[in-house]
């Protein structure tokens, strides 16, 4: 029987390299990428069935590569594997197309039992997140009300403003020019109500949309 293709993404190379070994006996890693702009630029053609990826990595967070790849390859499944516990960034994956919630201290054999949950459709979510909720947990999650209200490209400008690049250098890794950085940050500062370049990184932070966060 032909193995499922998966790729991985996480920025701790160490991880990556125990996660492979713990799959690789029943599922074909075939890729592996340590931030999300790399992800997002290289899965497509490696057809993957599912993809296990960090909320939290440099130029692109998995909640905006996640839902770029949704775009481009609506059927493949995405894994969350997160040290992140907060019920309403679990909530954001859901919204955006997430098939699986893990967190970095579940069982190892967890995230195996996870991929095979979501390969035959079902939607898996960590007991550790879940042992104080009522009734249907996806559902609880999917019925939060999103806390972030910018667009996909505004949140890729604000993490990389927030990691610290220059609009430039934003402008260069987003294919687009710096003036068009420059009116998705103002124009995000028009929305979110702050006054100055350090309360919008404040609120990227606070937010989870760096890498950061993990």
């Amino acid at each position: 029987m032909k193995r499922r293709r998966i790729i991985l993404a996480d920025d701790h190379m160490f991880l990556l390299d125990a996660i492979k070994n713990l799959l690789e006996p029943e599922f074909e890693v075939v890729g592996a990428f340590s931030d999300g702009h790399a992800l997002v630029e290289g899965a497509q053609e490696l057809h993957p069935d599912v993809i296990v990826l960090d909320i939290g990595m440099p130029l692109m967070n998995g909640l905006n590569a996640g839902q770029r790849l949704k775009q481009m390859m609506p059927t493949v499944k995405l894994i969350y594997l997160t040290m992140n516990m907060d019920p309403d960034l679990a909530a954001e994956a859901f919204r955006l197309g997430a098939a699986g919630y893990l967190v970095k201290n579940s069982a190892a054999s967890e995230l195996v039992h996870a991929i095979r949950e979501v390969l035959r459709g079902s939607s898996y979510v960590t007991p550790l997140m879940t042992k104080d909720m009522v009734g249907s947990f996806i559902q609880n999650f999917k019925s939060r009300k999103s806390a972030h209200q910018l667009t996909l490209r505004q949140k890729e400008v604000l993490q990389l403003l927030a990691e610290g690049r220059s609009m430039k250098e934003v402008a260069f890794i987003l294919h687009v020019t710096p003036r068009t950085v420059a009116f998705h940050k103002y124009t995000m500062m028009e929305q979110l109500q702050v006054r100055s370049s350090a309360e919008l990184i404040q609120y990227a932070l606070k937010s989870s949309l760096t890498a950061a966060a993990a």
